[in-house]
């Protein structure tokens, strides 16, 4: 339905965008377990090819500490000179294969278990924003929540590869190279590793933490900047109207230069990080090299130790290298995925109570509102005590000036928000205490302003029970009195109807609308203002097949031209948000009331 004066209204946007509240990354990561448990034994199985890896990996500069001792000269050494290290290469190049072997092995298994995971969050995340309410949809801002659910997604992945492959694959190997040092040299080899880890972790922990809030900031700005291009994208025509191409380019050039100026603090705190990483690793593998050039030196290690001690140090620190970008992206992802999991977490407006039924029918069902209350904000009410009922199979109109809370009766009826006092039913079934599927499944509305998906017009028509054969789409579409006009077309029921149906005028729309109502063919029909954008004659065209096809339904009409109503077995005149008048056509002419002044009204204007 199109949001009248009874609406609530949207905050309007600020210029800098509202934080979310955050939840910690201990949080955010126990959120995620649970879906990598589903597949805990593709994990093991990784885990152990990471061992693997990192095992062949420590063995590459041991192989290559006994190459270069072997191939320093001895007397009556030369056959070994010649077959000892053909073997010894032959090793090390083994190793090196079988380094990346594992490596690809672990990124093989482990696949489906990423993609698995991201597969599951996403899905629940679509599904749950499908459950919320009206209320939300109509204050969110699309373009950002599409930017927050892709950056996500993506985050996972990045964040279980670089958690479990780079970082706990790195700890992995300092341990076993600190084993290594520990036991073949003497302890100040390990300290100096030691000692040069622990400053650089220590650094780039912190100042990572430090640059987390520019790339937070960065990201906000990027999202505001995305949902103004798309919002302004959506409402093209809009645009056109009123000739404000100009002011739209303006305003997202604000939004870009807003995210500029972040991005560059980003790029600034980076470029530090960096800058200091690098001294420290520097520093750190001077000292290792002295000390074993000065073993070497006093006999205390031969060459090959002093090979093997600078392979270990660069396979160390060719990782550690990037262990910030690494730290960055982990801190990174799990913002992003905090964003997606605080989606997730948005408390249901509307929800089914525990275990509830599903709406039991037979035939065509007796709908009552009963002292029905209701704000969509404290402050400013709508309804007030409404009450009257639908008779089974019957028809009641609904009719009254903009804002009086018509359309509100319609959306509470679709149970799209809860009342605050009194209650709907359906056959004397509380809707609250049913399962709003089975409530919505029995429910047809054909609403004044009709967004259709960038689909073809068949699909669109079909979407009003899916998988409807096609000669009851076009029957529907008969009724509707559109199916010549799709005939018609080149593409014919395959033509596409662009985004948001903006390829077809808007009675063409509205017909689609009421054929997809047609074909779902539901015991409770809404209309509201269902033929407002039809011509004079396909109106009473389409009037007579709606009739038609109410026949035996129970049907709430929500209306603005009285002439579309006279036939109803009642209409309620509202005024806001009371009924103020009750009664058929002649009645309420009879009464010379509000309702005959508007029909007189309608008919001076033609």
């Amino acid at each position: 339905m199109r949001p009248h004066g009874d609406v609530a209204p949207s905050p309007s946007p600020s210029a800098v965008p509202a934080a979310d509240p955050v939840r910690s990354d201990r949080a955010t990561l126990a959120r995620l377990i649970p879906y990598l448990l589903h597949y805990r034994w593709r994990v093991l199985a990784a885990l152990v090819f990471v061992l693997c890896a990192k095992l062949a990996n420590v063995g590459v500069p041991l192989l290559l500490k006994r190459i270069v001792d072997a191939m320093a000269p001895a007397p009556g050494a030369a056959t070994a000179l010649v077959v000892v290290p053909v073997a010894l290469l032959a090793a090390y190049g083994l190793l090196r294969l079988s380094t990346s072997v594992f490596t690809e092995l672990r990124e093989l298994v482990f696949a489906k278990a990423t993609q698995g995971a991201a597969r599951r969050i996403a899905l629940e995340t679509f599904e749950h924003l499908h459950a919320l309410s009206l209320r939300f949809h109509l204050e969110r801002q699309t373009g950002g929540m599409t930017r927050d659910i892709e950056r996500g997604v993506r985050g996972i992945e990045s964040l279980i590869s670089f958690t479990l492959f780079n970082i706990g694959a790195t700890l992995l190997e300092v341990f076993l190279v600190l084993a290594v040092l520990g036991g073949k040299f003497d302890p100040v080899f390990a300290w100096i590793t030691l000692g040069a880890l622990a400053c650089y972790i220590l650094f780039t922990v912190l100042l990572t933490e430090w640059r987390t809030r520019f790339r937070r900031e960065a990201n906000a700005f990027d999202s505001a900047a995305h949902t103004k291009a798309v919002d302004s994208l959506l409402n093209y025509e809009t645009v056109k109207y009123f000739n404000n191409e100009g002011f739209e380019v303006r305003r997202y050039d604000e939004s870009l230069e807003r995210l500029r100026l972040a991005r560059l603090k980003s790029q600034t705190s980076l470029s530090l990080l960096n800058a200091g990483q690098q001294l420290i690793i520097a520093t750190g593998l001077v000292a290792m090299l002295w000390r074993a050039a000065d073993g070497v030196a006093e006999g205390r290690m031969t060459l090959g130790d002093l090979v093997m001690v600078n392979a270990f140090m660069i396979q160390l620190y060719i990782p550690l290298n990037f262990l910030g970008v690494i730290y960055r992206e982990i801190k990174q992802s799990l913002t992003d995925l905090d964003k997606m999991f605080t989606l997730m977490d948005r408390p249901q407006e509307v929800q089914d109570a525990p275990q509830a039924p599903p709406l039991h029918l037979n035939g065509a069902p007796e709908v009552r509102f009963e002292a029905v209350h209701f704000a969509y904000e404290p402050a400013r009410p709508i309804l007030h005590g409404v009450d009257f009922k639908i008779p089974a199979g019957r028809t009641v109109a609904v009719v009254g000036p903009s804002g009086s809370g018509k359309s509100t009766l319609a959306r509470l009826m679709f149970r799209f928000y809860d009342v605050q006092q009194g209650r709907i039913t359906v056959d004397g079934q509380d809707i609250r205490g049913v399962a709003q599927e089975s409530l919505r499944r029995s429910v047809g509305a054909v609403p004044q302003d009709t967004v259709l998906f960038n689909e073809s017009i068949g699909y669109n028509i079909a979407y009003g029970r899916p998988g409807a054969p096609q000669e009851e789409i076009e029957a529907a579409a008969r009724a509707a009195r559109i199916h010549d006009f799709i005939a018609a077309l080149p593409a014919g029921y395959a033509t596409q109807v662009g985004e948001r149906g903006l390829k077809l005028s808007g009675g063409e729309k509205q017909r689609v609308a009421i054929a997809r109502t047609l074909l779902k063919n539901p015991p409770i029909l809404v209309f509201d203002e269902a033929t407002s954008a039809l011509d004079t004659a396909n109106e009473r065209a389409i009037q007579a097949e709606l009739r038609s096809a109410a026949e035996g339904k129970t049907v709430l009409v929500i209306a603005h031209r009285l002439s579309t109503v006279v036939d109803a077995h009642e209409i309620l005149v509202m005024d806001t948000g009371r009924i103020v008048e009750r009664g058929t056509h002649a009645q309420l002419l009879a009464l010379e009331g509000r309702y005959a002044d508007m029909w007189r009204q309608q008919a001076r204007e033609g």
